[in-house]
């Protein structure tokens, strides 16, 4: 990751406010890049710009709903009309939701589609029209193992992680011959406040059992995730499109 360079690079990433998207817009920074971060929190928004300003890095934060369309493009055109261009796109906003179907209500599966895959949606429609302009760019979705796998008492998550699976090959398909690269991530149990909450409050006897879920021991820290995001968007990765790249300590290989 340290090796990249995104001089001159305007990149957007929603859910940026914390986690993962907090550590891949602060990487993305390092590496030169004017960063566009977005989420709902304000305040934790702008710390993660004090951080990547003081480090020399430039970046802006646009308080954004992804659940709602106009905000989305609003969020869009604000890239545009400070930096001019959008060549990089980290599509990483979610939530979680842990209980068996049968115990899953209308108004959990309205949250977790809007947010998990309405969102990414919404932003891809919008993004792909302003990389056009500029002659391509690369975008980043952000997946899960739950998107290659089923998971006991996690059934509506899974479904959504499914359906960006199947949004970014149908994405990447529609667009590779137009210099649009789409891919996704997708993690294993990652040491974030999201995994503090699926667990029920990351008790010790709760965080190691996620660990014992992945052949390697542990769980996965968040600049393990933001380091492939930085790979996916290089021109390093300039013949991969339509893929899944599965970041799971080797859960999946059991």
């Amino acid at each position: 990751m340290n090796t990249l360079s995104f001089h001159n690079k305007v990149v957007l990433i929603t859910g940026a406010t914390s986690g993962i998207g907090k550590a891949t817009a602060i990487a993305f920074g390092k590496a030169g890049a004017k960063v566009v971060l977005s989420g709902r929190r304000e305040t934790e928004g702008n710390a993660v710009v004090s951080e990547i300003l003081a480090a020399g890095g430039d970046a802006i934060f646009v308080k954004t709903d992804v659940t709602q369309e106009a905000e989305v493009k609003a969020l869009v055109d604000a890239t545009l009309a400070k930096y001019g261009k959008l060549d990089i796109a980290f599509n990483n906003a979610g939530v979680e939701h842990s209980a068996p179907i049968i115990d899953s209500s209308e108004a959990d599966y309205r949250k977790l589609f809007d947010t998990n895959v309405w969102s990414v949606i919404a932003s891809m429609k919008h993004e792909i029209p302003a990389m056009l302009k500029s002659g391509g760019g690369s975008i980043i979705n952000t997946s899960s193992v739950a998107g290659h796998t089923g998971m006991a008492g996690a059934g509506i998550y899974i479904a959504t992680k499914h359906a960006v699976e199947g949004l970014t090959k149908t994405a990447a398909l529609e667009n590779a011959t137009s210099g649009i690269r789409i891919n996704a991530v997708a993690p294993a149990a990652i040491a974030t406040d999201m995994i503090t909450r699926f667990t029920g409050g990351g008790s010790d006897e709760a965080m190691n059992y996620m660990a014992s879920l992945h052949p390697m021991g542990r769980v996965g820290l968040v600049d393990e995730i933001a380091a492939p995001v930085l790979f996916l968007a290089s021109d390093a990765a300039s013949f991969i499109t339509g893929t899944s790249l599965v970041i799971d300590g080797g859960w999946l290989a059991k």
